[in-house]
C-alpha cells in the first residue's frame, strides 16, 4: 500500500500531477497546513554546514519544551533525517492511503524519503516536477495531525525542493545555516537572496562551527575564522540568532541514531541550540 502512493508520484499520476486533479491535492495540503501553526524551513547555500544535524535538533528541541512538533525530510537524494533520529523501516499507511509519520516521541512525528525506500542506497534518480509532487505528498498526504512546529530539512542550495516548499506553504519562515569560511558564507548570501526574491521572511542566521571551549585548558579555539555569520547577516540585513560550537560528538550522535539535544548530559552545543530556538520561539507570533 505504501508503494502505491510512491508509484504514483514516479508515474506522475498523482492527483497534483494532473490538471483534473489538481483542486483535491491542493486542498488536501491546504487542510493539513491549517493544523500547523508555525511552518520552519532550514536552508543551507551548500552541503557540510551541519544543516540536516541542526534541523534535528531543533525539532528535539522544541519536543522537549512540550511543543507538538513535526519533521520532514525534503531532500529527496540525499535523506539523512531518517539515519539521524534512528528510523529504521518503512511508513504505515492509514485506510484511506495516508502516510503515518514515525513516531519518534509522544510529540514528535518524522517522515523522511528514507522510509518510503525499499533499499538503503537506492539512488533517486527524479525530475523537478515528480519532486514537487512527492513534497506535496508529504505536506498533505501524510496524518500530521495538530503541531505547533513543522521543521523542514531541505537540501542544500536554492533548487526545485525549497522552491516548492515556499509555493507550497506559503507562510513559512526560513532558518538559513551558514559555517564561518567565506566559501560557505558566499553560498548562503544566495539562499538569502533566494528568500527575499520568494518573499520567505527569514527567521535568521545560523553560524555553526564556531569557536568551542577546549576541554584541557578552558581556552576559546577557532577552528575556522569566527564573526563571518554575525557580519553576513548585519550586510543582508537579517537577525543574526546566533553561534554554534564545534562539537565532535554532535556528528557521533547523529551516527548513532541519537541527536544530541536528547542526550541527558548538556553540551555546550545543546545550550547554545536551546538559546537559539528560544530567541526564534520569541521572533515567531
Amino acid at each position: 500500500m505504501i508503494h502505491d502512493s510512491v508509484d504514483k508520484v514516479k508515474t506522475g499520476k498523482t492527483s497534483c500531477g494532473s490538471s483534473h486533479g489538481q483542486d483535491p491535492q491542493q486542498r488536501l495540503v491546504q487542510e493539513s497546513l491549517a493544523k500547523i501553526k508555525h511552518k520552519i524551513l532550514v536552508m543551507s547555500g551548500k552541503g557540510g554546514v551541519g544543516k540536516s544535524s541542526i534541523a534535528a535538533n531543533i525539532a528535539v528541541i522544541l519536543a522537549n519544551k512540550g511543543y507538538q512538533v513535526g519533521l520532514m525530510d525534503v531532500d529527496v537524494h540525499g535523506p539523512s533525517i531518517a539515519q539521524i533520529m534512528g528510523l529504521t523501516g518503512l511508513l504505515d499507511v492509514t485506510q484511506d492511503k495516508r502516510l503515518i509519520p514515525v513516531a519518534v516521541k509522544e510529540n514528535l512525528k518524522v517522515i523522511s524519503m528514507q522510509s518510503l525506500m525499499q533499499e538503503k542506497n537506492q539512488a533517486v534518480i527524479w525530475r523537478g516536477p515528480v519532486k514537487a509532487n512527492i513534497i506535496h505528498q508529504f505536506i498533505g498526504n501524510v496524518q500530521w495531525g495538530n503541531l505547533d512546529f513543522l521543521v523542514i530539512d531541505s537540501p542544500p542550495g536554492t533548487g526545485d525542493e525549497p522552491l516548492t516548499v515556499v509555493q507550497a506553504i506559503k507562510d513559512a519562515r526560513s532558518v538559513i545555516i551558514t559555517t564561518p569560511q567565506e566559501v560557505a558564507l558566499a553560498d548562503v548570501r544566495k539562499s538569502i537572496n533566494f528568500c527575499k526574491t520568494v518573499n520567505v521572511d527569514p527567521l535568521g542566521l545560523i553560524e555553526n562551527m564556531g569557536p568551542f571551549t577546549c576541554p584541557g585548558c578552558n581556552i576559546k579555539i577557532s577552528l575556522f575564522k569566527s564573526g563571518g555569520g554575525i557580519k553576513t547577516a548585519q550586510e543582508m540585513d537579517i537577525p543574526f540568532l546566533g553561534t554554534l560550537p564545534f562539537e565532535p560528538h554532535v556528528v557521533e550522535a547523529c551516527d548513532d541514531g541519537k541527536p544530541i539535544a536528547d542526550e541527558t548530559g548538556k553540551s555546550e552545543f545543546t545550550e547554545a541550540l536551546t538559546r537559539i530556538v528560544d530567541t526564534m520561539i520569541k521572533a515567531l507570533p
